[in-house]
């Protein structure tokens, strides 16, 4: 099983949703970095749940321990080890699915690829495990700080209903001021209203978290196999639920014409830039130093409060009804798990871009 992500700048995490807790290592993390141990713990509660009516009931509170590679508030270059403790995992609730295979979960795959699996909220499968990420991306974020990165991600579409497609009509702080982290407040409202009418029924849906990245500097990627965007949508890919990446005009571009997506080089104040953003910050998979936007397709929750057909683990038909907390919509909680992400990746091909010019 592949635990560690990235190249440079590397976590690697453990844990099950209801074991004794999740953590991981953080390798790589530059020396001389100030640790604000309020902004990691901030980037944990915008994940954790319980944070609104919208979310899962499970109140955990989520509380970071940092046990290795900080002296004095600064990161070391050590390894920086941390665990976060579960406090209120109810795992009765999930008895009645330890012998059959949830549709749409990973029940099924896990059985076949280790032979056993947890049984309790999808044990390494769960998306508490996305605490590790958080972590990671909260000290990737605290290094980008240095050289001038900043990433902000918000909800943009919840079902059918969308923000403006051009992330640069928003104030995307905003998007922090509602339970649905979307920065258009009319927008917000209804969103909150599907996913209150979807949770009423106890049924899901999903969404897309758009994600922009300002102040990265050209330079950073390959131009064959470690293209930076590739690198983004693999980051994107491996977190829970998600269906779909893309970046820049995206899926959207298709029907214009070449010469209305090209990005036409400009002299702006002394800098090389483009006079459109088309590329989405990335050309020939190495960043431009324009901004980066990409957005990130979830789908609904898999786990639905209502009766469901499914086989057992002998493969004998059988309906079951799931219990337990639950979440109805998981954009919102997923706007910081992008980010991490996001950073993390950044982070990592930035050094990796600084040790190649070494």
């Amino acid at each position: 099983m592949r635990n560690t992500f990235g190249n440079v700048f590397t976590l690697t995490s453990f844990g099950e949703s209801h074991g004794e807790a999740v953590g991981g290592v953080i390798d790589g993390m530059p020396a001389g970095i100030e640790i604000d141990k309020e902004f990691i713990q901030h980037e944990l509660e915008r994940r954790r749940p319980g944070q609104s009516a919208l979310t899962t009931s499970r109140k955990e509170p989520d509380q970071v321990e940092l046990l290795s590679g900080v002296f004095e508030g600064k990161s070391t270059g050590a390894p920086i080890g941390f665990v976060v403790r579960n406090t209120n995992h109810h795992s009765q609730d999930y008895e009645n699915l330890r012998c059959l295979f949830r549709p749409s979960h990973a029940d099924y795959t896990y059985y076949n690829k280790y032979g056993l699996r947890d049984h309790r909220g999808g044990g390494r499968s769960s998306a508490r495990i996305t605490i590790s990420r958080c972590v990671g991306g909260a000290l990737a974020k605290l290094a980008l700080r240095q050289v001038g990165v900043s990433i902000a991600a918000y909800t943009s579409q919840v079902g059918d209903i969308c923000t403006d497609p051009d992330y640069r009509r928003y104030d995307i702080a905003a998007a922090e001021t509602n339970p649905v982290r979307c920065p258009d407040s009319e927008v917000a409202a209804q969103m909150e209203q599907l996913i209150r009418k979807v949770k009423a029924v106890g049924d899901t849906i999903g969404g897309v978290v758009t994600c922009v990245i300002k102040g990265c500097p050209p330079g950073l990627g390959e131009p064959e196999f470690g293209k930076l965007h590739a690198a983004l949508g693999a980051a994107m890919l491996s977190i829970n639920a998600v269906k779909g990446f893309e970046y820049g005009e995206g899926f959207a571009g298709v029907t214009a014409r070449g010469s209305q997506q090209n990005d036409v080089f400009v002299n702006r104040g002394g800098r090389i830039a483009t006079a459109t953003n088309h590329s989405g910050g990335i050309q020939g998979g190495i960043s431009n130093g324009e901004d980066i936007y990409f957005r990130v397709a979830f789908k609904p929750v898999a786990t639905v409060l209502m009766e469901q057909q499914t086989v057992d683990m002998g493969g004998e038909p059988t309906r079951f009804t799931a219990r337990g907390r639950h979440d109805s919509c998981v954009v919102p909680r997923a706007v910081p798990v992008v980010e991490a992400m996001a950073a993390m990746t950044l982070l990592d091909y930035y050094l990796i871009a600084k040790t190649v010019r070494l």
